[in-house]
């Protein structure tokens, strides 16, 4: 006795890059003789994969020098009051950065869903009947972040002499103030 075969198979193979695959495929086998072996079958399978490149960086160099000069009142009968001014640096440095990926791949979140449907009907006697549905999901994310910060800061003041000297009244002698600032604020943040 002779066995017929009958078979039906719907592949789909899918590529997501950024949303979920929904597949819809049917299949169907109707009247089949005795003894026959009847498949349905239907197979898909979505790969994602998800590479995140960041590269962040901040650099900032700063070199001040600040100096007042010098105040002489000598050789006089009377002498007047010699002062120096004052000397100072500031420097300020601000960066910021925000990198979001979103969740960095997650078109797979939906499963991509495999809405197959496969009937097979009106068989003969003593028939062989198989429906099958098979579906592969698979995700890969690799995030690489390299962050890095450089910030040089050289900075240097000195206020001048002051000098009252050989008077025969002599004056007052003062010296100004030296001072350095430097304030440095850097934010990165990173989402993958």
């Amino acid at each position: 006795m002779k066995k017929i075969l009958r078979l039906v198979a719907v592949v789909a193979t899918s590529l997501s890059l950024g949303t979920g695959v929904v597949a819809a495929q049917t299949g169907s086998i109707n009247q089949t003789g005795a003894s026959s072996t009847n498949t349905v079958s239907a197979t898909q399978a979505n790969n994602e994969n998800v590479a995140n490149n960041n590269n962040l960086g901040a650099s900032h160099s700063n070199g001040q020098g600040a100096s007042s000069g010098s105040a002489n009142s000598s050789q006089n009968t009377t002498g007047g009051g010699a002062s120096s001014g004052s000397a100072s640096n500031s420097s300020a440095f601000s960066a910021s950065a925000s990198v979001n990926n979103s969740g960095a791949g997650g078109g797979l979140n939906g499963g991509g869903a495999n809405n197959s449907s496969g009937t097979i009907s009106n068989t003969g006697f003593s028939s062989s009947n198989t429906i099958t549905s098979n579906t592969t999901n698979t995700s890969n994310t690799t995030n690489n972040n390299n962050v890095s910060v450089t910030t040089n800061n050289s900075q240097s003041s000195s206020s001048g002499s002051a000098n009252v000297s050989q008077n025969t009244t002599g004056g007052s002698a003062s010296t100004g103030n030296a001072s350095n600032s430097s304030t440095s604020t850097v934010s990165f943040n990173v989402t993958n």
